[in-house]
């Protein structure tokens, strides 16, 4: 599909699931694959997971100009070495997978973190953890561009800019990581690029709403939030490749 063969509807609703996406992950760390991802899948397949990768990139940038301060560098190192594996088996996996395969694969990762977040397991922080989450992430990450649901859990003990800072330094090593591999395995083109491009004044403007959001809303009710909409994503995303797989 091309950027041409967009319309105008599905523009915008990518650009909205985008704009609110970016918000929440510039609020509480994480959500804008998990909120995104399956909306998106549903409008232009095609930019799941280099454009959104692309779009978090920007806004896990913002967060650390921002808040760069409280960040947890050790953390975010052991979590990084994980990456690494992770990415690399992400990148692999996005090539043996077909669409259909991969759709479905992101709407199940969606409701799995979706349950492992609303469940309330708190693992420790610690170095093996960390890595492991990390390698996960990677993984996930870069398949699906959900990789926040592994690093929500092993991190959620820490609150407010420290979180924010922590996996947003996380994210932006990690998603120039998972982007150098989808180019490799030649998942990256003009069509990802441009639409990057497009869609990154809805990234901006979501992450300004967050310093906005930040100040009027707790952490409970944003992440009830983006596991409310992602959920409906997820569901939405299920049943529409059932119905295509039914009508072929």
């Amino acid at each position: 599909m091309n950027a041409a063969h967009i319309s105008t509807t599905g523009f915008v609703v990518v650009a909205l699931a985008i704009f609110f996406a970016s918000c929440m992950q510039a609020s509480i760390g994480f959500g804008m694959g998990m909120l995104a991802a399956p909306i998106v899948a549903i409008v232009d397949p095609s930019l799941v997971p280099g454009t959104l990768i692309m779009l978090a990139i920007l806004v896990s940038t913002l967060v650390l100009v921002r808040e760069g301060g409280s960040l947890d560098l050790s953390g975010a190192s052991w979590a990084l070495a994980g990456r690494i594996p992770g990415t690399i088996a992400g990148a692999l996996l996005l090539v043996l997978l077909p669409e259909r395969g991969l759709a479905l694969m992101l709407a199940g990762v969606v409701l799995f973190g979706i349950a492992l977040t609303s469940f309330g397991w708190i693992p420790l922080p610690r170095k093996r953890n960390l890595v492991v989450a990390g390698a996960a992430s990677g993984l996930l990450g870069t398949a699906t561009s959900i990789g926040g649901p592994p690093m929500a859990l092993v991190w959620q003990r820490n609150t407010g800019a420290k979180l924010r800072s922590t996996m947003s330094a996380f994210f932006l090593v990690g998603s120039i990581m998972s982007l150098a591999a989808l180019a490799v395995a030649g998942a990256v083109d003009r069509h990802t690029a441009l639409l990057f491009v497009l869609l990154a004044p809805a990234t901006i403007l979501g992450y300004v709403l967050s310093r906005f959001v930040n100040r009027v809303m707790d952490k409970r009710r944003l992440r009830l939030t983006a596991i409310t909409v992602s959920t409906i994503g997820a569901v939405v995303l299920i049943g529409q490749q059932l119905w295509a797989l039914r009508a072929t």
